[in-house]
């Protein structure tokens, strides 16, 4: 159950990220180079993007990973 709720966290985290967050963050952070191809551009952009998209899957994994353990108790040992 743990792994479930980490699922939905870092999934909701993920897309909200999408959404919102990822595509000003590349735009701002590649409008502060010079750039001699516009196929730099787009590369910059695109690298920025995923890793964006990548550290908001992992946050969301770990605010998951910790309501999942808050939530779920482990189970008693079987004698």
């Amino acid at each position: 159950m743990r792994y479930l709720i980490a699922m939905i966290g870092a999934i909701a985290v993920a897309l909200a990220a999408t959404v919102f967050l990822s595509s000003r963050l590349a735009t701002l952070i590649v409008g502060q180079f010079t750039f001699e191809s516009p196929d730099d551009v787009g590369a910059l952009e695109d690298g920025i993007f995923m890793l964006s998209n990548l550290a908001a899957l992992l946050v969301g994994w770990a605010i998951g990973w910790i309501l999942g353990g808050r939530i779920v108790r482990p189970h008693a040992p079987v004698p």
